[in-house]
């Protein structure tokens, strides 16, 4: 009809940080823009479109710059901070990252979107934009709970400067915040830096992206949040859901026929709630003298487990003196099979932490762990490795009362380096048993992890805190896009 204008879908460019545990909960996010209709561009490199495109709907475009990979002295192919276990080999991969400006910067001028959705971690998203003079919503997988926290510590002075050493280790309580969070120590210099660097791009972009839910980051907090920094948050997830499918759900991030067989089937052999899951992420990697501790808690403990240990711990060819580095001799013969498997490498989590028989989660506290464990009603053993990590253990502990603390207190910088500190196995094997070995403490922690997992649910279906966001935040970038002046 004359006079009535169509409604347009937007077109909208993802830049996601090239890493599985960044890049796959953002996609997830593109899904969902594109299954409202708009239209989305992801925009990475080339091994990276080859993993995506195994997960990924057709209703998404793949746009590939090329990698850096001469320039930051890597081999073709290296392009994922999960492809590799070693500090400089990561570095070389996040300043090849870095360098993607330029290509980026000319594809999006040359094909201008009405909105881009960038990690933080590319601080020139928020200049893209302007450039543009479209709006820059951006996105880096920790909850608001977390960069309110950071927020809070920045403007109480409770970041390290570069004046500081980083021997102040003496615990505080977090002032002028919603909750009473104790922390046990500032975080150190270097990221300190990365925290206030990741806080300034995420303040001047349009708004914030969350992959998780408003009922778990709790409405104090967003309130919290809008007030004391005059920012937008858009909690859009747990992104986890939208992989209906079985088999989608199995191959989120990585190949895995075996494992998935082969986990799958041992769980279906356990009672309910009786099964320990540890994993530790992508990206954290423990050292030999640390594993073994947890070898040795994880025998003590006498529970079911299915443990994911690094690729190359473990492999087939591995010698009896090397296997007896990370794990107490005759380990694998007493414990492996009945009581308990030994996953290398990749596990398909989100169909794991689904099975009735998961009773407890031991977790690095990633963003991607928290909010799949939520969303399947798992209670938490809590070991948070670096970055968000202490800060998203508080949330689940300290205010959701759905985890139990392993005592981990060491910030660090990245998820592969060598810690001062060593956890040792009776801390370890105390906290398993605080929520595996039930009682009153544990069934009630249970209880509330499944009444948050039902939230969850609710969250992203139709009319759910999640779903409606979505819907506003299209409406509000279709807005930006009409109001803007015509050239």
């Amino acid at each position: 009809m004359e006079g009535v204008e169509v409604d347009r879908p937007l077109k909208i460019h993802f830049i996601p940080y090239l890493a599985s545990g960044h890049m796959i909960p953002l996609c997830d996010i593109a899904t969902l823009f594109a299954s409202h209709g708009q239209q989305v561009t992801i925009i990475t490199t080339p091994s990276n479109v080859e993993t995506l495109t195994k997960s990924l709907p057709s209703i998404l475009t793949l746009h590939t710059v090329d990698f850096p990979s001469e320039q930051v002295d890597l081999p073709k192919g290296i392009e994922s901070m999960s492809s590799t276990t070693d500090p400089i080999t990561s570095w070389k991969i996040h300043n090849g990252a870095m360098l993607l400006h330029g290509p980026i910067d000319d594809f999006v001028v040359n094909n201008p979107p009405d909105c881009i959705i960038a990690d933080s971690s590319y601080s020139w998203g928020n200049d893209l934009a302007r450039k543009l003079q479209v709006p820059n919503f951006t996105f880096n997988g920790s909850s608001l709970f977390a960069v309110s926290l950071m927020e809070s510590l920045r403007k109480n002075n409770l970041l390290h400067t570069n004046s500081d050493s980083d021997s102040d280790s003496s615990s505080y309580v977090v002032p002028n915040f919603p909750h009473r969070i104790t922390m046990c120590s500032k975080p150190s210099k270097v990221l300190s830096k990365f925290i206030g660097l990741m806080l300034d791009t995420v303040f001047k972009s349009t708004g914030y992206i969350i992959n998780n839910f408003v009922e778990l980051d709790g409405e104090e907090c967003v309130q919290h949040y809008e007030k004391t920094t005059g920012h937008k948050a858009w909690h859009l997830g747990p992104t986890s859901f939208i992989q209906k499918n079985i088999q989608e759900k199995a191959g989120r991030g990585n190949e895995g026929a075996a494992s998935e067989h082969e986990s799958l089937s041992w769980l279906n052999s356990q009672q309910v709630n009786s099964v320990v899951y540890i994993c530790f992420g992508s990206i954290n990697h423990f050292f030999d003298k640390q594993l073994y501790e947890i070898a040795c808690a994880v025998e003590g403990m006498g529970h079911p487990f299915i443990w994911v240990v690094p690729e190359k711990r473990g492999k087939e060819d591995e010698t009896e003196e090397e296997k007896e580095k990370w794990m107490p001799k005759g380990f694998e013969e007493r414990n492996i099979g009945k009581k308990g498997l030994i996953i290398r490498g990749w596990a398909p989590q989100v169909k794991i932490l689904s099975h009735p028989a998961v009773g407890g989660f031991m977790t690095h506290c990633g963003g991607n762990s928290i909010v799949e464990a939520v969303g399947a009603g798992v209670p938490m053993i809590t070991w948070p490795c670096h970055g968000d990590h202490l800060f998203n253990e508080k949330l689940i502990t300290q205010v959701r009362g759905i985890g139990v603390e392993v005592g981990a207190t060491e910030w660090c910088t990245n998820g592969n380096g060598e810690r001062k500190k060593l956890v040792g196995r009776d801390g370890i094997e105390k906290a398993m048993r605080r929520l595996m070995d039930g009682g009153y403490e544990a069934e009630n922690m249970r209880l509330r992890a499944r009444e948050i997992g039902e939230k969850a649910r609710r969250a992203v279906q139709e009319g759910g805190s999640s779903h409606n966001n979505l819907l506003s935040l299209i409406d509000e970038i279709k807005r930006f896009r009409d109001c803007k002046p015509h050239d």
